[in-house]
């Protein structure tokens, strides 16, 4: 917890980002029936039926000092998937940074075993030097910034009924472009210090 906190208060320095990434899902529902549209006094009324169409893996990136994040709407969330993002992340979207401050918790896929499962050695030594990893500790998720991203975007983008992933998709794309043209900054206040008062009890008594 004390390493992320500190990681949080370093600096801004685009030669060594600090990236949260985070993972969720959404189940894709189309419609029965056709809803009724809104009318004056009137809200959209849907029909209580729905249809499953399977699940929508969502990767969440946020540089919360730089006010941007990056979001991908996938059909998987294996350790490819995951290896794919790492390199997206740093050759297309912080090509000039020396490393990338990583910020995410411990999923099983969450490692530079993923880079060796899916690239060339070579290769996945290079993406993995240009990574230092910060793990959230166990039942610390809410130390990820990610999160709150995810959750912004689960209520202004994701709160109803989307039925495929192309939709999904380009919904996702738009909500991400708005909110990076409005730099959107997320102003962290909890510290070490903080903790040490506040969370006395998870620390062992000496």
């Amino acid at each position: 917890m004390e390493d992320v906190l500190e990681v949080y208060h370093l600096p801004y320095d685009s030669n060594y980002p600090v990236v949260c990434m985070d993972e969720s899902c959404k189940q894709l529902i189309g419609e029965v029936r056709e809803p009724i549209p809104c009318e004056p006094g009137q809200v959209r009324r849907e029909d209580d039926e729905y249809v499953r169409n399977g699940v929508a893996e969502i990767f969440m990136e946020v540089e919360p000092l730089a006010g941007k994040r990056h979001v991908d709407v996938t059909e998987h969330r294996t350790k490819k998937d995951f290896a794919m993002q790492i390199k997206q992340m740093l050759d297309v979207r912080y090509p000039e940074a020396i490393k990338v401050r990583l910020v995410m918790d411990n999923l099983n896929t969450h490692n530079t075993s993923s880079l060796y499962e899916t690239f060339e050695p070579q290769e996945a030594r290079r993406l993995a030097e240009r990574l230092e990893i910060h793990f959230t500790p166990k039942h610390g998720s809410w130390l990820n910034m990610a999160e709150i991203e995810l959750s912004v975007l689960k209520g202004q983008c994701l709160d109803r009924r989307i039925a495929d992933i192309a939709t999904m998709q380009a919904e996702v794309a738009a909500w991400e472009e708005d909110r990076n043209n409005r730099s959107k900054k997320i102003d962290w206040q909890f510290t070490t210090s903080d903790a040490r008062i506040k969370l006395k009890g998870l620390y062992p008594k000496l």
